[in-house]
């Protein structure tokens, strides 16, 4: 199949089509606004329904209702939007509906501006809502890899009765790069993924013989009840944790003097900086995390080999990955940190200086 040139928020949106999804609904917000356009565009196409809310709170509790009904779903905003997303998000965990959120990051906190930033890890990753739940949450680095993550995000959802959220930013989702798309799901093999929800979904609800009803609910009044569901709820997330990690190893060997943690668009600019001094004869890896949660601790501690110096964190933030980085260096080595903030994206040769230092 012929590769397309298109923009990260059109290609996400076309794969999840591709990938089955039939009902979008979702509030406009820059640097995602083309991912909205294309579903207005094209679900009609494909007999989905597209629908603008008239918020992002509304949005999210379409998406319970139609999670709801056993079908595949999905919203799509920026930061703010996601922010106003939360009560709704911890809901659908809490009542263990699958669905894909697409979060195109922009700079922070408050309004903040409508560039690139990777500020809201700790959102994603630490449950933004309240209670005790957890997405499983993806980071694309490439359109090619922000498109592919839509089949993929959806399938872990099913999987795992649970939101998935892919966490990109304005960075990728305005960029354009060659697409090759999956085959479309047929209209049979959608059916038959619906079907797999009778178990536990609100429809169909038949008379005679055939007729059921299944309550999807979030709420809990006995103590006890409440206790048993959320401890529930985390032995399904320790089996994610064992089945979920995904990382990509760059330049990694025992002859590493400095290894590098990057995640998303930030990471292919700490590449391009390694590359550099690779050619210069120095040696640095890079553990980049596809997966943000589950994280890959192991990875990252089993990445440090006897020569490694110092583990370096790049990330257009303060330091929110930089956590995780050291629980799971565990004190071995130094852990240094150094981002962008406000929609500033720094450049290989800024990182390519920061890396110099520690030679």
């Amino acid at each position: 199949m012929a590769k397309i040139l298109m923009k990260g928020n059109e290609a996400v949106a076309e794969a999840a089509i591709r990938s089955g999804c039939r009902l979008y609904f979702a509030y406009p917000i820059t640097p995602q606004s083309e991912l909205i356009e294309y579903m207005a565009r094209m679900m009609p196409k494909v007999n989905g329904t597209f629908l603008q809310a008239e918020s992002e709170v509304s949005a999210i509790n379409m998406v319970y209702g139609a999670a709801g009904c056993g079908k595949r779903v999905m919203t799509s905003s920026s930061s703010p939007g996601i922010s106003l997303k939360m009560e709704g998000i911890s809901y659908i965990a809490g009542a263990e509906l699958p669905c894909v959120i697409v979060n195109v990051q922009r700079g922070g906190p408050g309004l903040g501006d409508i560039q690139p930033a990777q500020g809201d890890y700790f959102q994603a990753t630490k449950g933004g809502g309240h209670g005790d739940y957890r997405l499983i949450v993806m980071a694309p680095s490439s359109v090619q890899e922000f498109a592919d993550m839509a089949s993929e995000a959806f399938d872990l959802a099913d999987k795992y009765r649970n939101p998935v959220m892919i966490l990109a930013d304005g960075m990728l989702g305005q960029m354009m790069e060659p697409v090759e798309f999956k085959p479309s799901r047929s209209d049979e093999e959608i059916a038959e993924m619906w079907r797999q929800h009778e178990s536990w979904c609100v429809c169909p609800n038949e008379d005679g013989d055939k007729k059921h009803h299944h309550e999807i609910n979030s709420l809990e009044i006995d103590p006890q009840v409440l206790e048993k569901h959320v401890n529930d709820l985390y032995q399904k997330y320790g089996v994610i944790e064992k089945n979920e990690v995904r990382y990509e190893e760059f330049n990694v060997s025992d002859d590493n003097e400095i290894l590098c943690v990057a995640w998303g668009t930030a990471s292919r600019i700490v590449k391009s900086a390694i590359n550099e001094l690779k050619a210069a004869g120095k040696s640095v890896g890079l553990i980049r995390p596809i997966n943000v949660w589950p994280y890959p601790y192991e990875a990252v501690a089993k990445a440090i080999g006897p020569k490694v110096k110092k583990v370096y964190v790049f990330e257009l933030n303060t330091g929110q990955m930089l956590d995780d980085v050291k629980i799971a260096v565990n004190g071995k080595v130094p852990v240094d940190f150094w981002g962008k903030v406000g929609g500033i994206v720094f450049t290989p040769a800024e990182i390519q200086a920061k890396l110099e230092e520690c030679f």
